[in-house]
Order: structure tokens, then sequence, then C-alpha cells
């Protein structure tokens, strides 16, 4: 897929120079070539930027900026998303697509069952995330933090839905913010900590990998 833009923290400017791998790929990939128009944003004011290509060097080229408009792309909603953390290659490969399903925002949780081994880089993800958005056309950042356990999470977000083996299939645009467990599912413990109609399901008889299930539900609820 190619890129809708182009990310550069210093759009907006009147000039830029792309050096690197943004060089690389504008010139080296896209074969752009002077005179050219290119979109950037810095997903920082949801303003697209198209920039002229002025001059190309070795290893260097110079844009100029011709036109910026007001551009907001996003989910017609805010879904915030409780996943309790699985391994993090897996997490690597469904970021996209909730990305690009619209989740505004993902608190990855230390639940019971979650293996305290795993390690989640939140500088790596970042960097999936902006090269999904960049493919997607999204003009903003998905937000993530880590949480240490659902108790700590629930403090921050009381009125967060849980998706567990429930005949309380209520996926309904009205949530806000849901938490999706990790393999193995939760305690008893942490289920007691939500009210029963707080409790949902999908309706299906498959067991679905957490890695599904979250997908599932970002869908069910944004598109």
């Amino acid at each position: 897929m190619l890129m809708q833009y182009l990310y550069s923290e210093e759009s907006g400017r009147e000039n830029l120079i792309l050096k690197d791998s943004d060089y690389r790929y504008i010139v080296r990939v896209r074969r752009h070539k002077k005179n050219d128009i290119i979109s950037l944003r810095n997903l920082k004011d949801n303003i697209l930027y198209n920039y002229k290509i002025i001059d190309i060097r070795k290893r260097e080229a110079l844009l100029t900026l011709k036109e910026s408009r007001y551009l907001e792309i996003k989910a017609k909603k805010e879904l915030h998303i409780g996943w309790c953390i699985i391994e993090p290659k897996n997490i690597e490969k469904v970021l996209p697509l909730l990305n690009e399903i619209g989740v505004n925002s993902i608190s990855f949780i230390y639940c019971k069952r979650s293996q305290k081994s795993f390690r989640v880089d939140l500088k790596r993800l970042d960097k999936i995330l902006l090269n999904s958005s960049q493919q997607s056309g999204r003009s903003n950042l998905m937000r993530l933090e880590i949480l240490n356990s659902l108790e700590e999470f629930l403090k921050l977000y009381p009125d967060s839905k849980i998706l567990n083996f429930s005949k309380n299939y209520t996926l309904s645009k009205d949530i806000d913010s849901i938490v999706i467990g990790c393999e193995g599912g939760f305690t008893q413990d942490e289920l007691s900590l939500f009210n029963s109609k707080d409790i949902v399901g999908l309706n299906t008889e498959m067991i679905l990998r957490s890695e599904s299930a979250v997908c599932a539900v970002a869908s069910n609820i944004l598109l």
C-alpha cells in the first residue's frame, strides 16, 4: 500500500529538507521528481501540507510549502481498549489493523494471566503506528499506555465493559471503553470487579484468540 502522506514533525515550515529514509522513500521508491507535489503531516494539528519539490540532490530533497488545509481523518467515535498483555510480537502484528479500524487508544494491562516476562516496547509500537497512519491516511496517532493491573485500569476508566463468555451480546456503538483478556482469559477475582451488566460477549461458538477478539470487538463498535 502506498503512503497517503509522509510524516515529518517539521511539517508546516515554509521550507523543508528531506534526508535519509524519507529521501530514499520519496526519490528512490516513489520516484518523485523536481516540481512534483507531495503531502506531509506532523500528526499534531490535523493539517495536510502540500509541498513542491524544488530541488533533488545526491542525498537530500528540498521542499517548499505550496498549500495547507485542515483535513481530519479518524473514526466516527472514540474507542478505548484495555488489552491484557499477550506476546509482544502478536501485539505488533495486530496493532496496524486496530489503527486502521480507528481505535483511539489502548491501555496494555498486566492482568493475572499475562506473562510478566512480556515487555511491551512503546517506542517500537509508535513506529508501527506511524507507518500504519501514513498508509491509511489517519491524521492522529493512537495513544498507548501500560498499566500494572486491572484494578489500576478501573480506577482510571471505571465505566469500562469487559469481554468474556457471556450471552449478553451488546457490543453497541455506545461502548466507549472495553477490556479484552489475554490467553486463558480472566480470573474470577478480576471478573468480580465488574457488574454483571458490564460483562459482554460475542455471538459465536468459536474460541477466539486474544488477537482475533480485539479486532472483532473494534470492528463491531467502530465500523
